[in-house]
């Protein structure tokens, strides 16, 4: 049994390339299904192409604001370019036009990239310094407790004069300590009743 040879396709008109690098500058799914979309559609000498939002999400099964949403992020990320063209109604009014997409070359995309995660890391490192800063502070003034590590207690010293209570009078006055005051026994009195 022979088996049928399919006809051969040429590479140009039904192939598309796309950088490997798609894949390793943290793209989203959604973010390479649009970007391959737009590189599937591009004029191939200009690099251009101005599809809408909804023939993308109808060929990617995705609704117009997740597209809308996913090519400015692509844009961000230095992928692609964009830019609002007009068209003209039938009765000579300009009206909005889709956009038209630019695909950028993908090194400049790629060193956007590394120039984030450069910056994220300088960020956390900066992150990580202010808080052993905090850490070291609080050790140093315990009493600070507006400066301690979040989840550790700050060590408050008290005055030993608070220590001992806070009865009427104990401690700063102690001629006074032993006195009542007016009242004192009375109230007292009915507390040990009411017990």
């Amino acid at each position: 049994m022979k088996f049928r040879q399919w006809p051969k396709r040429d590479p140009n008109k039904n192939y598309f390339l796309v950088p490997n690098e798609v894949f390793h500058i943290g793209l989203s799914h959604s973010e390479i299904s649009i970007y391959c979309y737009l590189l599937s559609i591009e004029d191939r000498e200009t690099y251009q192409c101005w599809p809408s939002y909804k023939t993308i999400g109808k060929a990617l099964g995705m609704c117009e604001n997740t597209v809308s949403k996913y090519v400015r992020s692509l844009e961000e990320k230095g992928l692609i370019r964009t830019e609002p063209t007009m068209i003209r109604s039938k009765d000579g009014r300009p009206l909005n036009g889709n956009l038209l997409y630019t695909i950028c070359p993908i090194q400049a995309a790629v060193e956007s990239f590394y120039e984030r995660q450069l910056r994220q890391l300088e960020e956390d490192a900066a992150r990580q310094r202010v808080t052993e800063r905090l850490a070291e502070s609080a050790r140093r003034s315990p009493q600070n407790a507006l400066c301690a590590p979040l989840g550790e207690r700050a060590g408050v010293d008290t005055p030993s004069a608070l220590e001992g209570g806070f009865g009427p009078l104990s401690g700063a006055f102690p001629e006074l300590a032993s006195e009542s005051l007016p009242g004192m026994e009375e109230k007292a009195g009915t507390e040990e009743k009411a017990g």
